[in-house]
C-alpha cells in the first residue's frame, strides 16, 4: 500500500464534500429542515449529524478514541440550526478537521491502530469505514435535494438522457489518468 492511498481517500472525500455542497446550494433556505417523515432526517440534521462525527472521529486522531466525550450524538439530530450560514459553518467546520488530519497522515500511519468506541482499527480500516459512512450520507443530502428542487434540480453528474453525448465527447479526448491533488 502506497501513499496514494491517502492521497485517493482525500480526494475521494472532497468529491462527496462537493456533492452535498452543490445539493445544498440548490436547496432554499427555509427547506432545509424538511423532513419526509418523522423517521428520517432534515438536510440539517445529516450535516449536524455529520460534522459531529468528522469532529469526534478525526480530533487527536492516533492518540485518542473517536468517539471523543464532548461529542452529544443525540443532540445532531436535533433541527436546531436556525439559516444556511450557519449549516455552512457547521459543514465547513467537519470537513476542515477531516482535511487537516488526513493531510497529517503519512504512509507509515496507514497500518496503526485507531480506536472507536474502543474498538481498533487500522487507519486504513478507519479511513474507509468514515468514507463510506459520510458517502451513505451525502448521498441522503442529494435525494432529498432532489426531493424538494423537483424539476428545478440541477443534476450533479451526467443528466439522464444525456449519457451518449457525455460518452462521445469523453472518448473523443486522449486517455489521461485520473490526478490526485497537489
Amino acid at each position: 500500500m502506497s501513499s496514494s492511498f491517502l492521497k485517493s481517500s482525500l480526494l475521494q472525500f472532497r468529491y462527496y464534500k462537493e456533492l452535498g455542497e452543490k445539493t445544498i446550494e440548490q436547496v432554499p433556505e427555509i427547506k432545509l429542515s424538511f423532513q419526509i417523515n418523522i423517521e428520517t432526517n432534515s438536510i440539517n440534521t445529516i450535516v449536524k449529524h455529520l460534522s459531529g462525527n468528522m469532529v469526534s472521529r478525526w480530533t487527536d486522531f492516533l492518540n485518542s478514541d473517536g468517539e471523543k466525550e464532548f461529542r452529544n450524538r443525540e443532540d445532531e439530530f436535533n433541527d436546531t440550526i436556525e439559516s444556511k450560514k450557519e449549516l455552512i459553518e457547521i459543514w465547513e467546520q467537519g470537513w476542515n478537521i477531516l482535511s487537516d488530519t488526513l493531510e497529517g497522515l503519512s504512509f507509515q500511519d496507514l497500518e496503526k491502530i485507531s480506536y472507536i468506541r474502543n474498538e481498533g482499527h487500522t487507519v486504513i480500516e478507519s479511513i474507509n469505514r468514515q468514507l463510506c459512512h459520510y458517502s451513505y450520507h451525502v448521498g441522503q443530502i442529494v435525494m432529498i435535494g432532489k426531493i424538494i428542487c423537483g424539476d428545478k434540480w440541477s443534476s450533479l453528474s451526467i443528466p439522464k438522457g444525456e449519457s451518449q453525448s457525455f460518452n462521445l465527447k469523453k472518448f473523443s479526448k486522449v486517455k489521461d489518468r485520473r490526478h490526485f491533488l497537489e
